[in-house]
């Protein structure tokens, strides 16, 4: 049986363009103005059918959750903002709604005003997903600046004794940020500090100068209340690595950590081990490390610490894709390990045990074995990388969906309706 207070139009493929259009399906909102989720991802909104869907999103006072992927495909840019600012400036005065998904909406510098005005104003927001955006670095400076003012405005309305929560999770993946946006960002991660738990930029073509700065004590680092840190398919290198070792023990409530594809190598795989292996991070369940050219030798290292009790809380190990065979010793005492802690669990946990599937690896060969030529051979990957990177800055925003946040986004509401 449904439930009368989630109004969920998503994922039909509806095109949406005028108030007739958007009236056929929107009587339950009429009628029930107890709602706390609404969900029209996967429709494609015209500006007059959010203008007509704004009475009555402002009418919902309970509302909790506003899922609204994916609604503007095949709208022309000019079309974006107005009916973008339609629909937020109806959710702006709803004091119970906290989390809020615009993933895979074209938010570019054109069209993300709205967007800016909203986040800088919205003191209950707790949850923000904002992923594959295409906002590129000077919108995604626009945004963190007004998640910045957020925390001021947050400030204010407990002042006037509000009971606001904090900005816990901020999902900003795939949306080009790059480096030239991450001081704003530290800026934005430092204001709400105290209250941030989840952050995940994936592939936002952050070069390691910039992951230097994001991770610094006037950023990250200086969140020390992390549960989840994801920063998958940007570019660490050395200077990276070195940042993110000094972080890591401050994090020492993080679950999850995201490190794939970021050019890691067997040394700086080395790093975050001996950095992991202070026994700072006993709460870490989940490790993503695949596609980084990690050989035996440090999967093996990575072993040595998990047997001498440096991650006891370790249940899920990602690393399909690096430089070892799918018999290597150290990945079947690791994978013995893990089964073990499954069994011994005396009640059922949700989340995923044990090793991924290793369908990708590059065995190691004969000349893999020389350490020095390989982390040079490395970096000079790096080195193009990061000039390949230059031609690529003008990618318009794909529509592909990302699962992992697409999963983020429902846990939390399932959460927030409980």
């Amino acid at each position: 049986m449904s439930d009368p207070n989630v109004f969920a139009l998503g994922a039909q493929g509806l095109k949406l363009d005028s108030e007739a259009d958007i009236g056929k399906h929107t009587a339950p909102l009429k009628e029930n103005t107890s709602v706390t989720t609404i969900n029209f991802t996967g429709n494609t909104l015209g500006a007059p059918a959010c203008a007509a869907l704004a009475p009555l999103f402002s009418a919902q006072k309970n509302l909790q959750t506003a899922q609204l992927a994916d609604i503007f495909t095949s709208r022309l840019l000019s079309e974006i903002p107005p009916a973008l600012d339609s629909l937020l400036t109806a959710l702006l005065p709803l004091e119970k709604l906290e989390t809020v998904d615009l993933s895979d909406n074209a938010f570019g510098l054109n069209t993300v005003a709205p967007l800016e005005s909203f986040l800088s104003q919205h003191a209950p927001l707790r949850h923000l997903i904002l992923n594959n955006n295409g906002l590129g670095p000077e919108a995604g400076i626009k945004v963190a600046n007004a998640l910045s003012a957020l925390a001021d405005r947050k400030a204010e309305a407990r002042k006037q004794r509000k009971g606001v929560p904090d900005l816990e999770t901020v999902v900003c993946g795939r949306n080009r940020l790059e480096t030239g946006s991450m001081a704003a960002w530290t800026r934005a991660f430092q204001a709400h500090r105290k209250g941030i738990r989840v952050v995940k930029m994936v592939q936002n073509g952050i070069r390691p100068q910039g992951i230097v700065t994001l991770l610094s004590l006037e950023g990250l680092g200086g969140c020390e209340n992390l549960e989840a840190v994801d920063l998958q398919d940007n570019t660490f290198t050395s200077l990276g690595v070195q940042a993110l070792a000094a972080v890591l023990p401050k994090w020492k409530g993080l679950r999850e950590l995201g490190l794939g594809d970021l050019l890691l190598g067997a040394r700086g795989m080395g790093v975050v081990v001996d950095a992991l292996g202070q026994g700072q991070n006993q709460e870490l369940r989940v490790l993503r490390v695949q596609y980084n050219e990690i050989d035996s030798r440090a999967v093996g290292k990575l072993v040595q610490i998990v047997q001498k009790g440096a991650l006891e809380g370790l249940r899920r190990a990602e690393l399909n894709g690096n430089k070892f065979s799918e018999d290597d010793e150290g990945v079947e005492k690791l994978r013995e390990i893990l089964e073990e802690r499954k069994e011994e669990k005396d009640e059922d946990e949700d989340g995923e045990w044990g090793i991924d599937e290793l369908s990708d690896l590059e065995e190691e060969s004969e000349e893999d074995e020389d350490v020095e030529e390989e982390e040079e051979e490395r970096e000079l990957k790096a080195k193009k990388v990061l000039e390949d990177a230059d031609q690529e800055e003008a990618a318009n925003v794909s529509q592909k969906k990302d699962k992992d946040v697409d999963d983020l986004a429902e846990r939390i509401g399932k959460t927030e309706m409980v």
